[in-house]
């Protein structure tokens, strides 16, 4: 039996370049972008729907496939701790626990809300010149200005803010003891800190990481998102960036979004 553990936070906070550091322990596999969770969600949408288990019905069956469909994935791993990545699952903590047995443990990248903003910006305006996506597509006119784009993304249905949802609906539900929050800033500024209070959360020995060669060992078709193809590219060196939302997002536009973190 493998270790599961999760990362599951906010858009654009780091969590790339904190699986790719990670994934330099050998005891450690850190997936890419997951969606074992959707095919684990959609059998258990799809079970009672079927007659034959409506007239059968076996909750500790239903159980025993929902375990063993993450614990085939990851079946052909030789780490015995795994890491999946999705923000999905801060929404599912009780699937997950029950899938696990046990209480889970979710590292929660996040990072200043106009910082993310900014972030998504600046990727817009790097697409823009060849390439229509889909927020533009279906709010037009409102996708005219920096305002307008950033209450698209800030919506509940779009990336900022459905994760945002996400995050402050599992503290409402009480799984605060479940989450460690990993600042950007912090792992940017204080890498070997900030590892060290992951470990200690995780309860895993800990493993001495190399901050100045993070090789990126985990890749993804960015293009698939529809922002260009460079989303989760890392620098090699961890260090801190400096923040350039009042130059991307202007002074009222970045005032609007300030204050608004939960963690």
């Amino acid at each position: 039996m493998k270790t599961f553990h999760f990362i599951s936070g906010m858009p654009r906070s780091g969590s790339q370049l904190l699986c790719n550091i990670l994934n330099q322990n050998p005891c450690f596999h850190v997936s890419p972008t997951s969606g074992i969770l959707d095919i684990i969600f959609s059998v258990r949408n799809n079970w009672d729907q079927l007659i034959e288990f409506q007239a059968n019905p076996d909750e500790e069956a239903k159980k025993r496939v929902l375990r063993g469909i993450l614990e085939s994935y990851y079946a052909n791993r030789e780490e015995p701790i795994c890491f999946d990545k999705s923000r999905g699952w801060l929404a599912y903590i009780e699937m997950a626990e029950m899938i696990l047995e046990k209480k889970a443990k979710i590292l929660v990248p996040v990072r200043d809300i106009r910082d993310i903003l900014s972030s998504f910006e600046k990727l817009y305006r790097q697409s823009a010149a060849t390439r229509q996506i889909a927020q533009e597509r279906a709010n037009y006119f409102k996708w005219q200005t920096v305002e307008g784009r950033c209450e698209i993304w800030a919506s509940s249905d779009q990336p900022v803010g459905l994760a945002y949802n996400r995050i402050k609906d599992a503290l409402s539900r009480g799984f605060q003891d479940r989450m460690h929050f990993v600042k950007y800033t912090e792992l940017t500024k204080y890498p070997a800190r900030t590892l060290m209070l992951i470990y200690n959360f995780l309860e895993e020995d800990y493993f001495e990481h190399d901050f100045n060669n993070v090789e990126q060992v985990i890749f993804e078709h960015d293009d698939v998102y529809g922002l260009g193809s460079d989303l989760h590219t890392i620098r090699p060196k961890v260090e801190p960036q400096p923040s350039q939302c009042p130059i991307i997002l202007g002074e009222t536009v970045a005032q609007k979004y300030q204050g608004l973190e939960l963690w």
